[in-house]
This record gives structure tokens, sequence and C-alpha cells, in this order.
């Protein structure tokens, strides 16, 4: 059973890149949150929420992870809008 500090800290670091990403937008950043917005959604097991869908009795979409969904936005968003800060430049 994986443990559910490991998952908090996780989650944390999804968090503080997604911060990262709003306030100081560049690919580098984007590379972080999208990679730990992966990682978010192979080890989020300890604290995934309620099933919103299920495909079959084992696998389906948890409460968390739309943060990785949203995540993976936000890092597509970061890109195009560093993109465009350097061609104004």
């Amino acid at each position: 059973m994986p443990d559910p500090f490991h998952a908090l800290v996780l989650m944390n670091l999804l968090f503080v890149a997604g911060a990262w990403c709003l306030a100081r937008p560049s690919c580098a950043a984007a590379a972080v949150l999208a990679a730990t917005g992966v990682a978010w959604a192979l080890w989020n097991q300890p604290i995934e929420g309620r099933v919103l869908v299920s495909f079959s009795i084992e696998h389906g979409i948890t409460e968390s992870d739309i943060l990785s969904v949203l995540a993976v936005v936000i890092a597509a968003v970061t890109v195009y809008r560093s993109r465009q800060r350097g061609r104004r430049r």
C-alpha cells in the first residue's frame, strides 16, 4: 500500500509547480508541471477520492485525477504565454 505522506508531498509539489507556471511562465516551469501532473496521475492512490467515471471494477477517473488534467492544461497555457512573451521582445 502506498504511503499517504508521499502522495501529499507530491500534491504539494504539483501546487508549487502550478503557482510557478502562473507567476513566471516559462517552458521549464511548464515541463516541471507536466511531469509532476503525470506523476500525480500514477501515484495518487492513497488520496484518490470518489470515483467519478467507472470504466471497469478496478479502473476509473477519480476526483484527484482532475488535478492531473488541470496541470497539463496549465502547462500548455504556460508554454503559449512564454512563447507570446518571447515574440514581443
